[in-house]
């Protein structure tokens, strides 16, 4: 069988090196053996053991009536989707790890690949190298999923772990992630949460079964997050982590990614470095834990390879995904209910915060240059904002979960 690799970047070349080094494992698990045909890249690559494979035309791919499946690794949503589109209306079924345009695209690519029966999968688009999507679809299916929360973004979390561990400041964090590659030149994707945002949109659209607009969706990043924060969490017993996480309560559903505060009994608590966790609560199974590589060549690339093995077992089918283009409507983030970590300046003795918070439930009596911190009880976001923009001297809040 013939396969195309489309990107000969990190992921790329990856999807080469698993599909040619386990080509003997992945042709029992197929019924034969899973060729590459063609790598597509504007680049060339002088010396490289798979040089004859290399072309820059698109066309070939699609008009190669052996080709049956096409890995997309190229990212971005130019000309990732065009080609993909096109892929597609060919009958030819495409994977992908490229999360931007599953998020932008999902149904409308699942709609096409139906239509012409083929598959559209992308299991390596959410988590990296852990497996998240085919067991939330198939293992869990007689599940009611309400919550998805999950460590999503690898870049972050090493960050945020130094951070934790070192009491640096995220300044120092980010120069040092970028000089070892887990932090891009332009990191705003990662340090904003606009990463973790797709990759929590994606998870909620296919446990909804409608799209979930990840513009549509509450996201902070971890810019904001200093020392002096986990030095708090420290003397509170808890540490602080960038959580993507969409809930259910009854008809209302809510999203959102923001840094919290976690016990150590939160199973995500222990997720240290470049790992991702995903916690997933079903009503009749309660909680269960997916953890591991988030991102990365060849984890990444064996998630990629794992939807080319099903694509490969069925050729001539339409997957059984169900991801309509119907809109969910999220409602307000200001009806969940959270404890607050709040940092306030001055002192206790003379704060005014107990005409605000006067039932706080924890007061962190020793200042950090000048100020202290409460734990309040639990209430609504909404609640608590109007209470946060009148207290005085306020420095900032994390949520706590």
């Amino acid at each position: 069988m013939k396969a195309a690799v489309l990107g000969y970047g990190t992921v790329g070349g990856g999807v080469v090196e698993v599909l040619f080094k386990n080509k003997v494992a992945i042709a029992s698990r197929v019924g034969e053996e899973i060729e590459v045909k063609y790598i597509l890249d504007i680049r060339t690559f002088p010396g490289d053991p798979f040089e004859d494979k290399i072309t820059n035309d698109f066309n070939r791919i699609l008009e190669d009536e052996e080709v049956k499946i096409a890995c997309e690794t190229m990212g971005g949503l130019k000309p990732a989707y065009e080609f993909t589109k096109s892929l597609l209306e060919a009958g030819k079924s495409v994977c992908t790890s490229n999360k931007e345009l599953v998020a932008a695209h999902g149904p409308e690519l699942l709609k096409i690949a139906r239509e012409h029966n083929c598959m559209y999968l992308f299991e390596a688009s959410v988590g990296g190298g852990i497996p998240i999507i085919r067991p939330l679809l198939e293992c869990l299916t007689a599940e009611k999923i309400d919550e998805i929360t999950g460590i999503l973004n690898g870049t972050t979390n090493y960050m945020l772990t130094k951070m934790d561990r070192e009491g640096s400041d995220y300044a120092d964090v980010l120069k040092e992630a970028q000089e070892k590659g887990y932090a891009e030149r332009n990191p705003e994707a990662d340090v904003e949460g606009y990463d973790a945002c797709r990759k929590i949109a994606i998870l909620a659209s296919l446990n909804y079964r409608k799209t979930v607009n990840y513009e549509d969706i509450y996201t902070e990043g971890i810019s904001a997050v200093d020392s002096k924060d986990f030095a708090y969490a420290t003397e509170l017993g808890k540490n602080i982590k960038l959580l993507g996480m969409c809930k259910e309560n009854g008809e209302k559903k809510y999203a959102m990614v923001a840094p919290f505060m976690l016990d150590p009994e939160n199973p995500l608590y222990s997720v240290n470095d470049v790992f991702n966790g995903i916690l997933v609560h079903g009503n009749m199974v309660d909680k269960v834990m997916f953890y591991g590589r988030g991102a990365g060549k060849l984890p990444t690339a064996s998630a990629v390879v794992s939807d080319v093995v099903e694509e490969a077992r069925n050729i001539g089918k339409a997957s059984g995904i169900e991801w309509s283009e119907e809109k969910v409507t999220l409602n307000d983030k200001n009806e969940l209910v959270f404890s607050y970590f709040v940092r306030i300046g001055g002192t206790a003795e003379t704060s005014s915060y107990k005409e605000l918070f006067a039932d706080a439930e924890v007061l962190v009596k020793d200042g950090i240059d000048g100020e202290f911190a409460i734990v309040t009880r639990e209430m609504t976001e909404g609640d608590f904002l109007e209470k946060f923009v009148r207290l005085e001297n306020a420095v900032k809040f994390i949520r706590i979960k």
